[in-house]
This record gives C-alpha cells, sequence and structure tokens, in this order.
C-alpha cells in the first residue's frame, strides 16, 4: 500500500507513525506534513489538503492508492467524493455526511429525527431573536457556533453578558445553537465503520480547557487519556445501545452511511449518556493516545474498512493506558508566536513515551521550530493511568521552546477512580 496521509497536526504525525509500523506500507507520504512526520516518509509540503484536484494529481503520479483525509475541512468540501469519483481509496465521509461535524444545525436535526438523548436546543439566525430569547431564559446555557470553528466555536458560561457578545459574534457569520447547560463529565467515544458494519475503539476524555481544573477557555485540546478508568462495562452498554447503534441506523436510513470513523462526543450526566456533538474524523489529542493502543496492523485495518469487511476483522487492542500532555506556544488560545527556537527533543526508548509534533519545521540550519498554537502532544504509556502520567510527564518537561506551557493537571480526575 502506499499511502497519504493529509494535514500537519499531531493527529497525522500519530497517523504516519501508525502506518510507518505496518509491514504493508510500500510508501509513506504527509501533506503538507511537519518535521515529525518527515522522518516517517515523504512529505509534500506544496501540496495543499484543500485542493482536491492538486490531491487527485499527485495521487497519480506518485501511484498513491490510499488517502487518509485527517481533518475537517477537506472532508466538508468533499475531497473523498472527488478522490473516490476518481477510482481513488480514501478514508473519510462524503460531503453530505460531513455535515454532521460541518453543521451543528444538521446534527441536531440528524439527532431530533432518530430520537437520541441529547441537550434541549434553540437554533437563531439573528441577533434580536437570540437576545430576545436570552433575555427571557434563565439558568445557564451553551452557545454553540453552527460551523466549523477548530475547537473554538463553543461557549458555556452563566455571565449573560459574556454569552450575548459572544453569540453575536458568531451571529456575524453563522446561524447558533444555544442549548442547555448538562452536568456531567465528557467523553470522546470514536468507532471505526465500513459503510455497513461498525466497531468501536477505546474510549477517550479529552481536557479542552486552558487552565488547571477544567477552567478556562476553551481550546483545541491541551491533554488527553484511554481509555477512561470510570468508563465500565454498563456504562459502555448504555453508550452503545442508546447511542452509537441509533445512530448508525440513522446513517444507514439517511443515506449518509460511509468508510471511516465517527466520534461521538458524550456527556455523562445523572440521568445517563448524552449526546453534545458528532465528528467525522479522528479527535486531536484524542488520536494521540488511541492509536498507540491499536496493535493490529494499521494498513490491514484500513483494508478491512474499504473492503467492507471489518466484521470479520481480528482487531486487537492493547491492555495498556496512554496519557497525553499538549505542550503550547505562549500566548495560545489567544494570540501567540510562531516560530520559536526547540531544544533538541531526547529518544525516548520502548516507545513507553511518544512525542507527536504539530505544524513544526526546520530551518536551512537545521533547527526545529515551532508552527503554531499547539506544538507538541507528549504521550506517556504504562500499565495503569498513573504510570502513564508519570512518563508523559517526566517527558514533557524535556520538550522546550521560549515561553512554552502546558496543563499540569492532566488525568488526574480519574486517579482517586483507578
Amino acid at each position: 500500500m502506499k499511502a497519504l496521509v493529509l494535514g500537519s497536526g499531531a493527529r497525522e504525525h500519530a497517523l504516519a507513525w501508525k502506518f510507518s509500523k505496518s509491514k504493508r506500507i510500500s510508501g509513506l507520504f504527509i501533506a503538507p506534513g511537519n518535521a515529525g512526520t518527515g522522518e516517517l516518509g515523504e512529505n509534500l509540503p506544496e501540496l495543499d489538503p484543500l485542493n482536491a484536484d492538486a490531491v487527485v494529481r499527485t495521487c497519480r503520479e506518485r501511484k498513491i492508492d490510499f488517502v487518509f483525509v485527517g481533518s475537517e475541512e477537506p472532508l466538508s468540501r468533499g475531497i473523498v467524493d472527488q478522490l473516490t469519483s476518481e477510482g481513488i481509496r480514501a478514508f473519510g465521509p462524503t460531503e453530505k455526511a460531513a455535515q454532521l461535524e460541518s453543521s451543528k444545525y444538521f446534527a441536531k436535526q440528524f439527532m431530533r429525527r432518530h430520537n437520541l438523548p441529547t441537550a434541549e436546543s434553540r437554533e437563531f439566525e439573528t441577533e434580536s431573536e437570540f437576545s430576545k430569547y436570552m433575555s427571557s431564559h434563565e439558568g445557564r446555557v451553551v452557545i454553540k457556533k453552527s460551523g466549523l470553528a477548530a475547537g473554538k466555536g463553543v461557549m458555556d458560561s452563566g455571565n449573560r453578558d459574556d454569552l450575548l457578545r459572544f453569540g453575536r459574534q458568531m451571529l456575524a457569520d453563522d446561524r447558533i445553537l444555544v442549548e442547555d447547560y448538562l452536568v456531567g463529565y465528557e467523553l470522546s467515544v470514536f468507532a471505526l465503520s465500513d459503510g455497513s458494519d461498525w466497531v468501536m475503539l477505546p474510549v477517550c476524555s479529552d481536557f479542552k480547557k486552558a487552565g488547571e481544573g477544567d477552567k478556562g477557555k476553551n481550546t483545541g485540546g491541551m491533554g488527553a487519556v484511554c481509555p477512561v478508568p470510570i468508563v465500565d462495562s454498563r456504562l459502555m452498554e448504555r453508550i452503545t445501545t442508546e447511542i452509537v447503534a441509533p445512530t448508525f441506523r440513522g446513517l444507514v436510513e439517511d443515506g449518509l452511511a460511509y468508510k471511516g470513523v465517527l466520534y461521538f462526543g458524550l456527556m455523562n450526566t445523572s440521568e445517563g449518556p448524552k449526546l453534545l456533538e458528532y465528528n467525522v474524523r479522528f479527535g486531536d489529542p484524542e488520536a494521540q493516545v488511541l492509536l498507540p493502543l491499536i496493535e493490529s496492523d494499521f494498513a490491514n485495518l484500513m483494508d478491512a474498512v474499504m473492503d467492507g469487511k471489518l466484521r470479520d476483522f481480528p482487531l486487537r487492542i492493547s491492555d495498556k493506558f496512554a496519557l497525553g500532555v499538549v505542550i503550547a506556544s505562549d500566548g495560545y488560545p489567544d494570540h501567540y508566536k510562531k516560530g520559536h527556537v526547540v531544544s533538541d527533543i531526547p529518544g525516548f526508548a520502548d516507545e513507553e513515551v511518544l512525542v507527536f509534533h504539530a505544524s513544526t519545521r526546520t530551518d536551512k540550519n537545521g533547527r526545529l521550530l515551532t508552527g503554531g498554537g499547539r506544538c507538541f502532544t507528549v504521550v506517556g504509556m504504562g500499565s495503569n493511568l498513573l504510570n502513564a502520567n508519570v512518563r508523559a510527564y517526566e517527558a514533557a518537561k524535556q520538550v522546550q521552546f521560549d515561553g512554552s506551557w502546558y496543563r499540569h493537571d492532566i488525568g488526574k480526575k480519574f486517579f482517586i477512580d483507578e
């Protein structure tokens, strides 16, 4: 298999790493890639993942037969449709199905149509209707931008002025959803589908807030753990029967079934699990802690998905725990600088520690430079979550650049329940 991974983040580095370990890979390309992916395969820095024609042309020229689309924007623009029409196998949803992520309004309508447990919500397109509703509605709410927002289109607050300001900003170019605030803890559930059958992957939990104790502004994610110790078989049964299975039945009924991965963002409340949102690709930073736990040959797994043979695939999952810590640039998630020089990152033996790059590059002098707000995900592996935490944080100390910072409490809330 010659594979192309589209993207430049830590998620795509983790995917490239996973592909690189396969015995089936005869060529590995990443577009545009980063300094980390460049050590695993050939980066194609000039190839824009949003330019579907260029991606098709590159696949033809380099005889690439499989494309893994890492991020949401190319999916929302229908790149899988175009690749498929050209006879190139591509992992991900059609443009129509990608609306489950690219339009929260579309997703909420799907949830209601198929009677899935979710928060009560209202949709608004005008500032006047939104302001009128907010003036008469009591209680804490969550405001969500309907379209893609790179993880920053959500605000939950009890401060009416902040909510009004945020909602008006989002209404400038999109509709918004105002949802009831749910109390509980969030879970990230991923399932692979071959268009007819599906299989669950280990449950993750990510840490979206910038501050310790899950406070502060929303980010793209400051860390993640996998699996989640407090998720027992009873809860998994409810998640499967009440949310996952009905969703896949609904996808078939609505003509939205696809070959790829579906993410279920859940809130486990006192009433049981409720569905917050869908994504149609792996999460970041969840992918960085989930992918290392898949022991099966990744190329073989992708073939099973694409060939409609997932039901018979012998998926092997490690019994280890993984904990990831995101190292960010000073000022993130607001204004931050790029181009910080990164100190030499030491090698870590036995894959007990993994360091995934995000948008890094090397300059003409061979120095490693940052290229975004979230710059690295350091993953520790262990026989339990505490061991994984220790390994991740010991390694995180050794990934240094000017102004670097990270949360120091990733996974801490789960230790007491181990």
